[in-house]
């Protein structure tokens, strides 16, 4: 009795829980965002806690819990995100301009969100065929099969090169499909590896991709939701432009500062603040984490002192 009063209750849950969410989206408002489920997402969770969001997903939850409560989250995998972006039932959301194109979606495109991170740096679908294979060009595809999750993106680019093709989708492995199960493949590759490992070769690049911020245009339209919409997207863009940068403090001999300087491959000009020694000056400035390693000791021998290394979180304006 027991195990179904509890059953019965948790579904009554659940229903109360969705029912409590349509009504408040009715009395207050509310964007509903819609977070990558996949791939995506661990470097999206990580992307939000940098600009300043703490987003976490729930081990069964569909809803991820965010700590601003005029957004409402939920999780949706890339390849459907853009249809809920256009039918409404999202406000915004974030996806690859791949799944965009493949839906043929009808979305307002906010921001190209490509970072160096895991899955958010720029990816290629590629067209390619077995090593040694007579297929050299893509006019050569006539009346072959090609294999490919993304169908409908396939076909648009046959449709450009005029060439007719048998087009399937494919539900995984694909890179292994040529040539008995496929004559040619269009699959995502970030290093190009795998297209490696499994002795193939590349004849053209249907499309690069990254993740783009997306809204309803309707939505967008709102004012409210505008504006909410917009200052998330500068909070973002100001964490991915701070990625693989750090700041840098030190100070400098007014004599030596022009030999500092011709050294700072900076984001901007440095800021450059007067000590109460007249003959020194404090120096501020951003650069690129990979180069800090070699920058250190030529500012040294250039005659910086006081040298701090400090993590930035985001870049503004």
């Amino acid at each position: 009795m027991s195990a179904r009063r509890s059953g019965g209750s948790g579904r009554s849950s659940n229903r109360i829980s969705s029912k409590s969410r349509r009504n408040t989206r009715r009395k207050f408002k509310l964007v509903v965002l819609g977070v990558p489920k996949g791939s995506l997402q661990a470097t999206t969770l990580r992307l939000f806690e940098l600009a300043g969001y703490n987003l976490s997903v729930g081990a069964r939850s569909y809803y991820p819990a965010i700590d601003d409560p005029e957004i409402e989250c939920m999780l949706i995998r890339a390849q459907e995100m853009a249809r809920y972006v256009e039918q409404g039932v999202l406000d915004a959301g974030i996806t690859g301009l791949d799944w965009i194109q493949e839906t043929g979606a009808k979305v307002k495109e906010l921001a190209d969100l490509r970072a160096p991170w895991p899955n958010y740096r720029p990816v290629r679908w590629l067209l390619s065929v077995k090593e040694g294979s007579k297929l050299r060009r893509v006019e050569d595809l006539e009346g072959c099969r090609i294999a490919t999750e993304a169908v409908g993106l396939t076909r648009k680019y046959l449709k450009q090169h005029k060439v007719r093709a048998d087009v399937e989708f494919s539900w995984g492995a694909t890179e292994v499909k040529p040539p008995v199960l496929a004559d040619a493949i269009v699959d995502v590759s970030e290093t190009g590896s795998s297209i490696r490992a499994n002795n193939l070769k590349v004849l053209d690049t249907v499309l690069e991709t990254s993740p783009r911020l997306i809204a309803n245009p309707a939505a967008y339209r709102d004012a409210w939701k505008r504006r909410k919409l917009d200052r998330l997207l500068l909070m973002l863009q100001g964490a991915i432009a701070a990625a693989g940068r750090v700041g840098l403090m030190m100070n400098v001999r007014r004599s030596d500062l022009d030999a500092v300087l011709t050294l700072l491959p900076a984001l901007a000009s440095p800021t450059i603040s007067a000590l109460a020694d007249d003959e020194w000056v404090a120096l501020n400035t951003i650069v690129e984490e990979a180069t800090v390693r070699e920058l250190l000791p030529e500012l040294v021998e250039k005659g910086a002192t006081g040298l701090v290394e400090f993590p930035i979180s985001k870049i503004m304006g």
